[in-house]
């Protein structure tokens, strides 16, 4: 049993917590809001964010950051990817450097064009070594439930990913060793952006067959561009790549498909954003996602006709037209 502080109590960072403590871990998730930590510790549930759903009588919740950080040998980040580094430099004087660092975010920070990782390096100065990442296609809303999922461990330090294994596995929630940490992290903030594709898609009324295209063709572009910097291929037709493209892409679950679907139906990106309240990491990262594309020569159209969509330089049927005129290379 390991001693573990989730810290994020929105429906991923309570549905991490529950993972942990059905694994057998001892487990503290820090919020900021008292109401919820509060009915999580009476109740045993977060009706806010996980309606329905009886959380394990093992976990507690607290409001105090400094005590949560000293409470976990292990940290595991559960925040909107965009505040991490506001957040980070909130906590950085509780944090040790001894404790790894666990990111469960999916996202590229906006202004710099860094991978959540690369912030956690940068922001505290830390090495590789203490940074991993948990990811694959796990919708909250299903694995609340305790329904089956996979997921991928990636880290350069062997001895952290076999700990993250450790950590995470319970008998409905299966995860796989990696060594390729830029792959993965770059694969599920890029299916982001293609779920956004494929919602407008869907919202525009277009079927399974565009869907596909976008999808298949989506696929593509998040792996050449990965390849480009340093990750495997292979790693694309995992868990971490084409498993969490189809669940993104393919369920009503995903905020991103969800956000996209609302576009296309009214064209206008304030009034998704208003239908659509929670965190859309899609729409945050498109920009950033599309310039690392183009800073290795990557042609990545389908991400470049999103960027436009969510910067309302385009319409979403627009952009299908545009995707429908771009050069036929060979496909593989």
């Amino acid at each position: 049993m390991s001693n573990v502080t989730v810290l994020g109590s929105g429906a991923w960072g309570t549905t991490m917590a529950q993972v942990l403590c059905d694994a057998g871990q001892e487990v503290l998730l820090w919020g900021r809001n008292e109401r919820v930590v509060a009915e999580i510790n009476s109740a045993h549930t977060n009706e806010k964010f996980l309606a329905g759903i009886k959380l394990p009588d093992s976990l507690r919740a607290t409001t105090d950051v400094a005590h949560a950080i000293e409470f976990g040998s292990a940290l595991v980040l559960a925040v909107p990817a965009q505040s991490l580094r506001t957040n980070l430099n909130e906590w950085r004087n509780y944090l040790r450097p001894e404790v790894p660092i666990i990111s469960t975010l999916k996202g590229i920070e906006a202004d710099t064009y860094l991978r959540m990782t690369e912030v956690v390096a940068e922001t505290l100065n830390l090495p590789d070594l203490k940074l991993g990442l948990i990811t694959g296609p796990n919708l909250a809303g299903e694995m609340s439930l305790r329904q089956p999922a996979g997921a991928v461990a990636a880290s350069v330090h062997a001895d952290l990913t076999e700990l993250m294994v450790e950590l995470f596995t319970t008998p409905y929630f299966r995860v796989y060793p990696s060594d390729d940490l830029v792959g993965c992290e770059l694969a599920g903030a890029a299916k982001s952006v293609i779920a956004l594709a494929v919602g407008m898609a869907i919202g525009l009324g277009l079927g399974e067959n565009t869907q596909a295209m976008i999808i298949t063709r989506g696929l593509s572009e998040v792996a050449r561009f990965g390849t480009a910097y340093g990750a495997h291929p292979l790693t694309f037709l995992g868990l971490a790549g084409m498993g969490d493209l189809v669940a993104s892409c393919g369920s009503a679950l995903s905020r991103n498909r969800t956000f996209g679907e609302v576009l296309g139906q009214s064209g206008s990106i304030e009034i998704a954003r208003d239908q659509v309240s929670k965190t859309v990491e899609g729409v945050a990262s498109a920009g950033a996602i599309l310039e690392l594309a183009h800073r290795v020569g990557i042609e990545v159209p389908i991400i470049e006709v999103v960027s436009d969509v969510v910067n309302a330089a385009l319409s979403p049927q627009d952009a299908i037209t545009r995707l429908m005129t771009v050069s036929m290379r060979a496909e593989i």
